[in-house]
């Protein structure tokens, strides 16, 4: 009868032992077939894909800048035959290596036709008539391209001095050279000159790959223009540092607006340009001038320029504050016990502008106001600054701040007078050749890093905006190329504008950070006490299941020995 109870009980526990081993086998598979898998698919980082073959290959930049230039010959200029050659056309190219992963292409698509009738009537004008200036043909060229006119060495278009007119738009004219049999073969010479004035320099371009090519020449570092940006401000301040001496006035207002709004106006198309002025009292320079005595006035040698504009600069507040570079202009009164007050250079001459200018920060300008008289006893005095004089200082220093270098002419050239409008046409186009150029470097480098720096460290998140404004940024800096290869400036450069603003954004997006400093140990220490209580009842499960198998493996060979 016992045996008989015993039986059952024995049934009991072996089905109780069952039901528990499938509980662990059951919550052992749930736990690796779901919950691991899920845990992993809700925890990893989001990491949209990214063009990292196309942003490799941005690495190695291959400039190819084509300038589309139309030579246009007046009646009389060729010979029968020569003259039936035409219209034909001809490529030139000169390549610049500057490294080994850039190199810079100039592509000269020339044109060679006939004058027109209207041309004609333009060009058969007599020099000193009318207005007293060369009046050109009237043509709307494109950005980036030129049209230069060759008139007969007997024309009366130019003075007969005068070789070549380089006019303020984006033509110019040149006299067949006296005498030559192939007027076609002797004007190379000439349109290359024209070109290397009105078009980019090998120069120009250097500079502006200067961020590529960190060794700068000796002796450049005046010509450091303000990187490219999508904006400026440009601060004018008047510095009075004595105030009961001095009460200086000046009209700033119209000073702008005759004189800057001008120039202004054009570069706005290179970028968002806001001006403001500002009057600082008991603002002094930071350094104390020497005395001269014989000439009874106070000198600021060029070493001491450097250290001059620290202490300014903390006055102005203006850059703080700003999301753009500041371009600072100071115009600084002497106070009365260092007046008159004079800047001389390297070589110890007075410098005749009595200013100075830093790359990429401003210019300052030192005004003397006149000797008081031995009788004057009333102070302050009055003083209203000449801004005739004062303007043109700062804007020749805004002009040398953007790059607007001054180009050298050839023998013999002229150059039509830009007026009041600040800038010529040609101008702007130099500018804008050299702010394309450098927006592409700049992106291929901001590119390059943030795909770097997202491989290396493989936890950071990859939003889809992020990926969609470096996409951007790599299609307009590609177009902005080929833009560039076929001589369509405009578009290259807004193509360039548009790869920047798409790549600072991607680069500087506040998402990328979220997980950069989170690293391994501290996601150990976040989820092992989430994971660890729920695992070692399962674990010590699946050993107690393991351990008795292999028992009872044990028994059923030791009774099939017996057997």
């Amino acid at each position: 009868w016992r045996g008989k109870m015993a039986a059952p009980g024995e049934a009991m526990d072996a089905a109780e032992k069952a039901r528990g081993k499938y509980a662990a086998l059951s919550f052992a598979t749930i736990a690796v077939v779901v919950g691991l898998p899920l845990w992993w698919k809700t925890t990893e980082t989001n990491r949209a894909s990214l063009p990292y073959s196309e942003i490799a290959n941005m690495d190695t930049l291959l400039f190819q800048l084509t300038v589309p230039i139309t030579v246009v010959f007046a009646k009389g200029t060729l010979l029968g035959e020569q003259e039936r050659k035409l219209p034909f056309k001809e490529n030139q190219e000169a390549e610049t290596p500057l490294n080994s992963k850039t190199s810079v292409t100039a592509h000269y698509q020339i044109s060679y036709r006939c004058a027109t009738p209207q041309e004609e009537q333009a060009l058969s004008q007599v020099f000193g008539q009318g207005t007293g200036d060369v009046v050109l043909p009237a043509k709307d060229t494109p950005a980036g391209s030129l049209t230069i006119y060759v008139i007969p060495s007997s024309s009366l278009l130019l003075p007969q001095e005068a070789t070549m007119y380089i006019g303020k738009h984006r033509s110019a004219v040149i006299r067949a050279p006296r005498g030559a049999a192939d007027v076609l073969a002797a004007m190379g010479t000439q349109i290359q000159q024209v070109t290397r004035v009105m078009s980019f320099s090998a120069e120009s371009i250097t500079g502006a790959l200067s961020d590529r090519m960190p060794i700068l020449q000796p002796g450049t570092e005046w010509k450091r223009p303000f990187k490219s940006s999508l904006g400026y401000e440009i601060t004018f301040s008047l510095l009075n540092p004595d105030p009961k001496a001095h009460d200086v006035h000046w009209d700033i207002e119209g000073a702008i607006h005759r004189y800057v709004e001008p120039l202004l106006s054009k570069l706005r198309s290179v970028a968002e340009i806001s001006v403001d002025s500002q009057i600082l009292y008991y603002a002094a320079l930071g350094v104390t001038p020497r005395f001269d005595a014989p000439s009874s006035s106070y000198i600021l040698s060029a070493h001491s320029l450097p250290h001059v504009i620290n202490p300014v600069e903390a006055r102005l507040g203006s850059s703080a504050a700003s999301l753009y570079p500041v371009l600072n202009f100071l115009l600084y009164v002497p106070e009365r016990s260092h007046s008159p007050l004079y800047i001389q250079d390297k070589d110890g001459a007075a410098v005749p502008t009595n200013a100075f200018h830093s790359p990429r920060w401003g210019g300052i300008m030192v005004y003397n106001i006149e000797p008081e008289a031995a009788n004057e006893t009333s102070f302050p005095r009055r003083v209203d600054v000449d801004m005739v004089r004062v303007m043109e200082v700062f804007v020749a220093q805004l002009r040398l701040l953007f790059g607007i270098l001054p180009v050298p002419l050839p023998e013999g050239a002229l150059l039509e007078s830009f007026g009041n409008e600040g800038l010529s046409a040609w101008e702007l186009d130099r500018l804008l050749w050299a702010r394309t150029v450098e927006n592409v470097a700049t992106v291929a480098t901001t590119l390059t890093s943030l795909a770097q720096l997202l491989e290396k460290i493989s936890n950071i998140v990859i939003q889809d905006d992020v990926a969609s404004q470096v996409f951007h940024a790599v299609e307009s800096a590609q177009k902005a190329l080929q833009d560039l290869g076929v001589g369509h400036l405009e578009s290259a450069f807004q193509a360039s504008k548009e790869a920047i603003m798409s790549s600072e954004r991607a680069f500087f997006d506040p998402s990328l950070l979220h997980l950069l400093y989170f690293p391994d140990d501290q996601k150990f220490a976040i989820y092992i006490p989430l994971f660890l209580p729920m695992a070692v009842p399962i674990l010590l499960s699946l050993v107690k299941i393991v351990r008795e198998a292999r028992q009872n493996k044990k028994a059923e060979k030791a009774a099939t020995k017996m057997d």
